[in-house]
Parts: structure tokens; C-alpha cells; sequence
């Protein structure tokens, strides 16, 4: 696994949208999101062409709007469980946009982003809370200053422009889990 850069159970993607951190920041925030393109249909390749830059502007109505976006997250948990990696934890992900957390803005610099294939109001599955659990896990002994009440949903660093990962999101079931 190296110095924890690249985790060696993930699926490795490579997205071209990254970029080093600040060399004053330090990884101290998990920021969980969801993510279904369309909205609320799950598989295909929609995601995973999203985070490269080739995302279909014709394929569904809904691309037109989104396909020129550069976007990326640092992991993807699909609904089976599977992980993918898209950028290696110790650069910065495009996942959380403009936002705010403790008063620090930028949220990208300093943290790590997650993205569970759902939707607000679609539960999560087992397997994607039991890989999000051990993945947590390993990201909490490479990063010590990511604690419990270090971990966040997109909606908390932008609630006026987010929502997710939503209501269906179990909190207690997922903190709890973490000890």
C-alpha cells in the first residue's frame, strides 16, 4: 500500500481532476456525499465518466447540464461494496466545492472525500455501510487527526447548496460502528 496514498483494496481510476494540497494543510476532515447519474439510477459507467472528463452531454438529458464539470472524489463506495479510487488521499480531490467547515473554507485542502452510489432518500446497503466502516477505519489510523467528530456530510460544509449524503444516510449506525 505504500504510505497510504493508495489504498490496496480500491479499484485504482486515476482521475485527471486533482491537484496537490496546500503545503500548510494537513488532512483532518471526512466528507461523505452521494452521487447516482442519472439522479437515482445506480451502475453503468456515468460516474466513473464524470470523474475523466467524458461524460456524454446526449446520453441522458441530465448530462447536458453537468458534463463540462470537473468533479472528483477521492473514493467511490457502488452499491455492491466495491471501492474505486479516483485521486490518491494525500492530493486534493474536486469533491466539496465551495465550503466551509469551523470556519476554514476550502474544504478540498484538508480533506477527504467520499462517494456512495445513492440518492438522499434511497437507503444505503449493507455492503456499502460495511466498506465505508473499514474504510473509514483505515483512513482514520493514516490521517489520527480525522476523528469521529471530524467526519462530515457534504450538507454540513455547504448547506445551502447540498444535501447529501441525506436523510436515508444512517449517522448513528455508521458512528456508532466506528467506536
Amino acid at each position: 500500500m505504500g504510505n497510504g496514498v493508495l489504498l490496496a483494496e480500491a479499484n485504482q481510476r486515476g482521475s485527471p481532476n486533482q491537484d496537490p494540497r496546500p503545503s500548510d494543510s494537513s488532512i483532518d476532515l471526512l466528507v461523505i456525499h452521494n452521487i447516482s447519474l442519472p439522479p437515482r439510477e445506480f451502475g453503468g459507467p456515468w460516474i466513473d465518466d464524470l470523474f475523466h472528463n467524458r461524460l456524454d452531454p446526449c446520453a441522458h438529458p441530465y448530462f447536458a447540464d453537468i458534463y463540462d464539470r470537473k468533479v472528483s472524489s477521492h473514493l467511490l463506495i457502488r452499491r455492491d461494496g466495491e471501492l474505486l479510487q479516483y485521486v490518491p488521499l494525500c492530493q486534493r480531490a474536486w469533491h466539496a466545492g465551495e465550503s466551509c467547515f469551523e470556519g476554514r473554507s476550502r474544504c478540498n485542502d484538508f480533506s477527504i472525500g467520499i462517494e456512495l452510489e445513492g440518492a438522499d432518500d434511497i437507503p444505503y446497503t449493507d455492503a456499502q455501510y460495511r466498506r465505508l466502516m473499514t474504510t473509514t477505519r483505515k483512513i482514520m489510523s493514516l490521517y489520527p487527526a480525522v476523528s469521529g467528530e471530524r467526519i462530515v456530510g457534504h450538507s454540513h460544509i455547504a448547506p445551502d447548496r447540498k444535501t447529501d449524503p441525506g436523510p436515508a444516510f444512517d449517522w448513528h449506525r455508521y458512528l456508532a460502528a466506528l467506536g
